[in-house]
């Protein structure tokens, strides 16, 4: 299977991997023929990449972090609590809980490099989607450090719960497209604060999970908010959540602005090691996320084009890859390297055509 951008679609290709909805659903499922109607959909809903099936790249196999099932569920618990909130309804964290420990025992049997983990692409629903992938994120890096499920449960519902204070914030001001006033941006920067403020006043959910709403925006070097925290004076799933907040931020559309390649967010995140973000958990996300995620579109500095075949654990920046083109001719056949054994190829762009 190939990765190809929504503007690059022809009619008839075959869709190789679901494509889901707002709320989880699956809206298209793997095995369609792409029409002109589809295409045209997809690009109306602010997709902006689909994988496609090719015969050349069948080897490719794309691993997802957790089930359909289990994402949809974290998608309901997310809206379940925000209408709970919006209508002063009693809030269930054993609901909650129960789903995240669902989404660890699909984390547990997943031993890949996390890579794709939305489904949908678009910019409907952003906070839900964004609170459940960041809690993914979150997971993987809170397992690689050795937590037990006890502090899984904790570091999984804070992070999940970390956005909850945007309800007091006008959409109008979530959802500018204009740069923001000082006024608005000081506004947003509340969030942090009335999300505390909502989760500790809620029965059975731990406080400790209640500052990672209050922490996720402190910075290792005190430049962030709202109290200006220092390195281990924040609160490690605070800091945690906070790498996987700017990670998946990055990577994900808004309405205001495009997604960054994975590979752009991955410098971002790398180059504030020990400035904005905890280096110890920094040489984690190192080691857990693919920079360059399988079926994806490289270019190499020999101007060969293909894709990513699969990963190389502990090698982020450096895949398996099968170049399909030299240039704009075809290869027959196609080349494949490991770039683990050949240092002196780069990756030098991406594109999905």
């Amino acid at each position: 299977m190939r990765q190809v951008n929504v503007f690059y679609l022809n009619e008839g290709e075959i869709l190789a991997h679901p494509i889901l909805d707002a709320n989880g659903r699956i809206l298209l499922t793997s095995g369609v023929k792409l029409t002109n109607l589809y295409i045209h959909k997809l690009k109306s809903l602010g997709v902006d990449t689909v994988l496609i099936e090719d015969d050349r790249l069948d080897d490719v196999v794309i691993q997802m972090a957790i089930t359909p099932r289990t994402k949809e569920a974290a998608y309901k618990a997310v809206k379940s609590v925000r209408h709970c909130l919006e209508t002063n309804r009693l809030i269930h964290t054993k609901d909650m809980r129960d789903m995240l420990k669902r989404m660890i025992s699909d984390l547990l049997g997943f031993n890949g490099i996390l890579g794709y983990i939305s489904d949908f692409h678009g910019f409907d629903d952003y906070t839900f989607h964004h609170s459940v992938n960041t809690t993914i994120f979150a997971l993987v890096l809170s397992l690689s450090a050795g937590y037990n499920e006890s502090k899984l449960l904790e570091v999984g519902t804070g992070v999940l719960m970390h956005d909850v204070g945007k309800i007091k914030i006008p959409n109008v001001v979530l959802n500018k497209i204009e740069k923001l006033t000082e006024e608005e941006f000081n506004e947003i920067k509340q969030h942090a604060n009335y999300g505390y403020e909502i989760l500790r006043q809620i029965d059975d959910f731990e406080l400790i999970s209640a500052h990672v709403a209050l922490q996720h925006h402190e910075r290792w070097d005190g430049s962030g908010y709202p109290r200006g925290l220092k390195e281990t004076a924040i609160h490690e799933y605070a800091r945690i959540a906070a790498i996987s907040d700017v990670y998946e931020a990055l990577t994900s559309k808004r309405i205001y602005r495009d997604a960054v390649q994975p590979y752009q967010a991955y410098e971002y995140i790398m180059a504030h090691s020990g400035i904005f973000f905890d280096p110890k958990l920094i040489n984690i996300f190192s080691q857990h996320i693919s920079i360059y995620p399988d079926g994806s579109g490289v270019i190499l500095s020999n101007g060969q084009r293909g894709n990513v075949v699969k990963q190389n654990m502990g090698y982020p920046g450096r895949p398996y890859v099968r170049m399909l083109y030299q240039g704009d001719e075809p290869l027959h056949p196609p080349v494949d390297y490991n770039l683990v054994e050949h240092p002196s190829l780069l990756i030098v762009g991406t594109e999905n055509h």
